[in-house]
């Protein structure tokens, strides 16, 4: 006779807990967006950009009442289902759920007003590569068991580098080569420090972080304030459209119509994602982040792999500290990268420590902070401080959901010591 397996009891109250959450969820969806929809009410998405390239779409135009209602229904029923049966796969089930709280809050938002969809989309992505580029950084530094929080830092010094470079040469690209240079000088001395000398990473990374605070911010009153022109007005990478693939109705003016470290950073996250894990190379990052000892028996120069990577990391976030002048504003502000640095860190975490996971994750933040600038615009009735700090909120929000369960490399912030 077959025994018929039963759920155990923490599995069971699982499962209604987070029933029960949903169902709440969905009830306060009620009571914050759709109680207050109107009948006729729409709500219009741009679809096109004036500044774009692509072919012309029609606008999407959305019946807000009817959207409400349907939403808040699919996040109760969702909710029921799961206290009645469960379903499987939590990851779509919360995707599921978030994608309608977001289209929600979005259709309430925009109610008898017009929102660019597309130009916020693609804010989203220009807004995610400084953070993209630092989670870049924390994945190729602790896949080789080295942990790096000094990302801020040397995004900061960077940023600096790259404005006076290009201000005193004249020229974008000396900006980006020696804004590039100084990320991956800052990164080799953290690795001297934790490598060689064996400080404690953490201690070296906060040290990078403070030093750079007080540094550019001491350089910047000093000496940039006073003479903008001379060293601080170096001026931006143009946009630049790809051909033919610009021309495609949404994505065009999303992924093809960026600027030059928008680019590098999508190269980045493809190159990354082969090196580690088709190359012989990437084998050996890869074992020294797992079992160091167990590599340096097989061959391995474990020291070798972790400078190498911590240096590479190192010019990833300098990358991103010349997103913020040469990519963005043109000029250097005192503590422009905001916890850039930080929130990579966090979409590191979230994105398992996996090159395509880190940049998902990215993107993530990236809508958070374009999304608290686009309800500015729209005037919601919402406090602007309260507006900004939704992209932290939902850094919060992630961590709090991934601490415990994202695993990082067995060795990961473990000095080595060969036998």
């Amino acid at each position: 006779m077959a025994v018929q397996s039963i759920p155990t009891s923490k599995a069971r109250r699982s499962r209604l807990i987070i029933g029960s959450v949903l169902i709440a969820l969905g009830l306060l969806m009620f009571l914050l967006f759709a109680r207050e929809a109107e009948p006729g009410q729409t709500a219009k998405f741009g679809m096109n950009l004036a500044s774009s390239a692509a072919l012309l779409i029609p606008d999407l135009v959305v019946p807000v009442q009817a959207s409400l209602y349907l939403l808040c229904f699919i996040v109760v029923f969702l909710g029921a289902f799961q206290m009645a049966r469960g379903v499987r796969s939590s990851g779509t089930l919360f995707g599921i759920v978030a994608f309608a709280f977001v289209a929600a809050f979005l259709i309430w938002a925009t109610r008898g007003k017009s929102l660019s969809l597309i130009g916020m989309l693609s804010s989203s992505l220009v807004r995610a590569t400084p953070i993209a580029l630092a989670a870049l950084c924390g994945v190729i530094s602790e896949r080789a068991a080295v942990v790096n929080i000094g990302i801020e830092g040397i995004m900061l010094i960077s940023a600096q580098v790259s404005v006076v470079a290009a201000t005193l040469t004249h020229s974008l690209f000396a900006g980006l080569l020696f804004g590039v240079l100084a990320g991956g000088a800052v990164a080799a001395f953290h690795a001297l420090l934790s490598i060689r000398f064996k400080v404690d990473q953490i201690v070296s990374g906060v040290a990078i972080n403070i030093f750079a605070t007080g540094a550019t911010s001491f350089i910047s009153s000093k000496y940039l304030q006073h003479q903008s022109i001379l060293l601080n007005d170096s001026g931006t990478f143009p946009i630049i459209q790809i051909p033919l693939l610009s021309k495609i109705p949404i994505l065009g003016p999303i992924f093809f119509e960026n600027n030059l470290v928008v680019y590098l950073m999508i190269l980045i996250v493809v190159v990354m994602h082969v090196v580690l894990y088709y190359t012989p190379w990437g084998l050996r990052t890869r074992a020294v982040g797992e079992h160091p000892k167990a590599a340096d028996t097989l061959g391995v120069n474990v020291y070798l792999v972790r400078y190498v990577n911590v240096i590479i990391g190192g010019l990833i976030a300098g990358l991103g500290g010349v997103y913020f002048t040469l990519g963005s504003v043109g000029r250097f502000d005192e503590a422009m990268t905001a916890g850039k640095g930080f929130i990579g860190l966090a979409a590191m975490i979230f994105g398992n420590w996996n090159p395509f996971g880190a940049f998902a994750s990215s993107l993530i933040f990236g809508f958070a902070d374009s999304l608290q600038v686009k309800m500015q615009i729209l005037s919601v009735p919402i406090p602007s401080s309260f507006l900004g700090m939704a992209p932290y909120i939902v850094t919060m929000i992630v961590l709090t959901g991934v601490v415990g369960r994202a695993i990082p490399p067995a060795a990961d912030g473990e000095p080595y010591e060969k036998q």
